[in-house]
């Protein structure tokens, strides 16, 4: 059972998701920009109000992604979306056209990394900050709730809050740290599907000259960035992540999705990188482990019992099957 300071009383505000294609985004950007820029004062930054970065690659999910940041902009506790497009070789007309929805912005990344989904983006003007995927959508309930979860942990730096666990432990037989699905009642790392943390671990993760070669192994292997986050946040707080559920969380690139979910969801699907690499997939992020141990002579890695709920359920991702939208994990 979670201990009782894992127990809130939280206000889920409904809303109604109105997504109209009418702003302008803005284009730039860059990694160096980003950490040179003065970031602003703790006291400058509203604690009351959340901003999403979303990081988008793939034009085959431009539409969903439209859709998705819509939705978050129409949360009255977000403040701004901001889109971060990693592909360096869409053109301009191809995401400006059609728009974006109101209250949110367009920036280019200088590059297709990974990392560049953690930059300290100089939009940001909220102490919390939800990363997130854009094929995953949190509804209504389950925002207010993860942002609140994490306002009550406010005063300790390193915080990490989702609804994805996963775990990792010491494999004795190869000598090395694999990746695993959560065991019962216990994980270390939240994944970034969606994700609340507090502003200055994005500058930690993307400016921390200790990180550089564990950002270049990201780099090499497109892979691990989630990984790497949580080590920085648990190195910074000393404790393990908090799983959060409320409400439920539309996942369109999980493998459960059924073969009756349509060609758009098999299309959000093919793209994904966990999709694709099967066992490889999971033996690539265990050698990450290994790797990130390696690089900064430690594992910070804690692990967290139960959540912040009193239901219990395996995971919150929604998927298609039979027509119907069930648990990911409902046979």
């Amino acid at each position: 059972m979670p201990s009782s300071h894992h127990r809130y009383l939280v206000l889920l505000l409904p809303f109604v998701v109105a997504v109209t294609l009418s702003a302008v985004p803005a284009l730039g950007g860059g990694e160096e920009a980003a950490c040179d820029a003065a970031s602003p004062h703790e006291e400058e930054l509203r604690p009351d109000r959340l901003t999403v970065l979303l990081s988008g690659y793939s034009e085959r999910r431009l539409p969903l992604l439209r859709g998705i940041a819509g939705a978050y902009a129409a949360h009255p506790l977000v403040l701004a979306v901001v889109v971060l497009w990693c592909n360096p070789s869409t053109p301009d007309d191809r995401l400006l056209l059609p728009r974006f929805p109101p209250g949110v912005s367009l920036h280019r990344t200088a590059s297709a990394s990974l990392n560049s989904r953690f930059l300290p983006h100089p939009a940001i003007r909220t102490a919390a900050v939800a990363v997130a995927d854009d094929d995953v959508l949190p509804d209504a309930a389950a925002i207010s709730f993860a942002f609140a979860a994490w306002q009550q942990r406010a005063g300790r730096p390193g915080t990490l809050v989702g609804f994805f666990p996963r775990s990792h432990h010491l494999d004795l037989a190869r000598g090395r740290w694999a990746y695993a699905a959560p065991q019962p009642g216990r994980y270390s790392m939240v994944l970034t599907k969606f994700l609340v943390l507090g502003v200055g671990l994005l500058r930690k993760y993307s400016c921390s000259p200790e990180l550089a070669a564990a950002r270049a192994v990201v780099d090499r292997e497109r892979n691990c960035e989630d990984i790497l986050m949580n080590f920085v946040a648990a190195d910074a707080s000393g404790e393990g992540p908090v799983l959060v559920e409320a409400g439920s969380v539309r996942d369109w690139g999980d493998p459960r999705n059924d073969a009756n979910a349509g060609a758009g969801v098999e299309a959000m699907r093919a793209v994904g990188l966990s999709s694709r690499g099967g066992v490889g997939h999971w033996e690539k992020r265990g050698e990450c482990i290994t790797v990130f141990h390696r690089l900064l002579g430690r594992m910070p890695l804690r692990y967290s019992y139960g959540k912040v709920v009193e239901a219990t359920v395996a995971e919150q991702g929604l998927c298609s099957k039979a027509g119907r939208l069930v648990r990911c994990d409902q046979e």
